[in-house]
């Protein structure tokens, strides 16, 4: 079979201006990146302003194994078997990473016969979106040293510097670092440390932000230190807000690009629903709801991550309203959660299935907290007996969730037409979404909800540390935030060994911090990294290019 790279580069695409025109975009709402992609630009946001909402469907899935899931694919899939039966739909994504794309995955548009295209451009530098977050991120961190150089008027204590450098690549020699060494013309020394782009603070407003105006003001917001007298100092008082916002002028317009079937799709904001808040942008969801019937989007990783995310922060902020959730799982992953190692995920197994299925269980359960209509979907493999999907279909009608197969790898948007049916009569069902948590309870009260309700935990422990900054939070008044939970993503619990669905555990909250311009509290469990690594072997071995200009081992 061919790599995803190959069908990618063997696909022939449509004219950018060509894909809008399904959506009654004009050729002159478009800002061209080339032939293939554009930015959607704020005329057209004014313009169709008092269109309708579409239906907004999410996909989540079970937690991620080595097995598989393929979330992006089978969103991607389900965009153009929407087509496939006569329905306007557009896909919202969000824009992959450089940092896992070198390092672990290789690439992430889909794949197979569901991927969005130009697959080398999204992967890489695409519309240089992530460039420009990680230089406003850094202008404001350049911008705070040169205060403290230049006379400290403001007296920040440069042992309590929160904002963190970032960079879009996975580099573990960069989570810890001293900087100003070489005498007083090269600043003032001190620890500093970097974090991957998407998990900073600056992506999370970009995703988040309304407008331009919008935008400058959450900029602003930034805690970036505290002052020797423990005040807060904010990004505004740096004066680095207005210079933020030039940097992310263009940043801030979502995508427009296509499926391999020439379904629109709107990329726009980061990954890492285990670091981040995970979703695409709040512009790109809205502006896709208002081009068309239905708006299909996902957010990183489980539903445990981010779809709690999407649902308690996203969906909040932005007054949506999804009208059905598709929960992506596979039958090898299913077995790799009963204790199947996963060189063996492809053999028959229905006692492992049954002791994994669990896990399946518990991400049903916890959408259906949130009044919104379920629908399974399993990504099919070759290797599945139709013992194995007739055990998993009976489980989930038992769990009162429809389900569908889908093979969209292999055969694209017609392997996943019964799937779109089932999500099209999903929409049509009663729901009543709200939020599992009031913002009126404190940030303990918070934590703990999501840590009993989503994860299944009997409570929750705090380090002296975790405890200290839930009061300064509390005292600066930012108490009546949402939270958003950083915690593994293999497992429900805050072990990544703990597969299946864990019982008889606790969380502990090793630290929080608060993200204040974009308008929630981050609580860090386990062992979360904000800088990867790579992995021995990166998957940046793999990828070259010819002498043809083409690039090669992208997936």
């Amino acid at each position: 079979m061919l790599s995803d790279i190959e069908i990618a580069q063997q696909a022939k695409l449509l004219p950018i201006t060509e894909v809008a025109s399904k959506l009654n975009i004009e050729a002159d709402e478009l800002e061209l990146y080339g032939k293939y992609k554009a930015k959607l630009s704020d005329e057209l946001s004014k313009r169709i302003s008092s269109n309708p909402d579409g239906k907004l469907v999410l996909v989540t899935a079970i937690n991620p194994t080595p097995a598989g899931e393929g979330k992006t694919t089978i969103t991607t899939g389900l965009g153009q078997a929407m087509a496939k039966i006569g329905k306007k739909a557009v896909i919202a994504l969000r824009e992959p990473s450089l940092g896992p794309v070198f390092g672990i995955k290789g690439g992430a548009a889909g794949g197979g016969y569901s991927q969005v295209l130009p697959m080398e451009d999204i992967n890489l530098h695409f519309t240089g979106d992530m460039h420009a977050i990680t230089a406003a991120n850094n202008l404001c961190c350049a911008m705070l040293d040169n205060h403290i150089q230049q006379g400290n008027a403001l007296m920040i204590d440069p042992r309590r510097i929160l904002i963190k450098r970032c960079l879009d690549m996975n580099d573990r020699a960069l989570r810890n670092v001293v900087i100003g060494l070489g005498g007083k013309v090269n600043g003032v020394p001190r620890e500093d440390h970097f974090i991957i782009t998407v998990a900073s603070e600056v992506m999370a407003i970009l995703c988040l932000a309304s407008d331009i105006e919008d935008l400058k003001h959450r900029l602003g917001k930034i805690l970036v230190a505290y002052s020797y007298s423990g005040e807060p100092i904010f990004a505004k008082d740096l004066k680095a807000d207005g210079a933020m916002t030039a940097l992310l002028k263009d940043a801030i317009k979502p995508n427009l690009v296509q499926t391999l079937e020439g379904t629109p799709a709107i990329m726009h904001g980061g990954p890492f629903a285990n670091i981040a808040h995970g979703c695409n942008s709040l512009r790109a969801t809205k502006l896709a709801l208002k081009l068309a019937d239905y708006c299909i989007t996902e957010a990183g990783f489980g539903s445990d991550l981010g779809a709690e995310k999407f649902l308690d922060i996203k969906c909040r902020y932005g007054g949506l309203k999804p009208s059905a959730v598709v929960l992506v799982a596979t039958c090898r992953a299913l077995k790799y959660n009963g204790g199947v190692p996963k060189a063996e995920v492809s053999n028959e197994n229905l006692d492992a299935l049954k002791k994994g299925i669990v896990n399946l269980g518990v991400h049903i359960d916890n959408m259906r907290k949130y009044n919104i209509p379920v629908v399974v979907a399993i990504n099919q493999f070759g290797t599945d007996t139709d013992e194995e999907l007739k055990f998993i279909e009976n489980y989930c009608k038992d769990k009162g969730a429809d389900f569908a197969l889908a093979n969209v790898f292999a055969d694209g948007g017609e392997g996943g037409v019964t799937l779109a049916h089932k999500v099209v009569e999903a929409c049509e069902k009663p729901s009543d979404f709200a939020p599992i948590y009031s913002l009126d309870i404190s940030i303990k009260e918070k934590i703990e909800t999501i840590a009993k309700k989503i994860y299944g935990a009997d409570g929750v422990n705090y380090t002296t540390a975790a405890e200290k900054a839930i009061n300064e939070i509390s005292r600066l008044g930012a108490d009546n935030l949402p939270v958003c939970i950083a915690k593994t993503q293999y497992s429900l619990s805050d072990d990544p060994s703990l597969l299946g669905a864990p019982k008889n555990f606790n969380i502990t909250v090793k630290d929080v911090s608060l993200s204040n311009g974009a308008g929630f509290v981050v609580v860090y469990t386990g062992n979360i990294m904000t800088m990867p690594g790579l992995p021995k072997e990166p998957a940046a071995y793999r990828i070259d290019v010819n002498n043809d200009g083409k690039i090669v081992g992208l997936f």
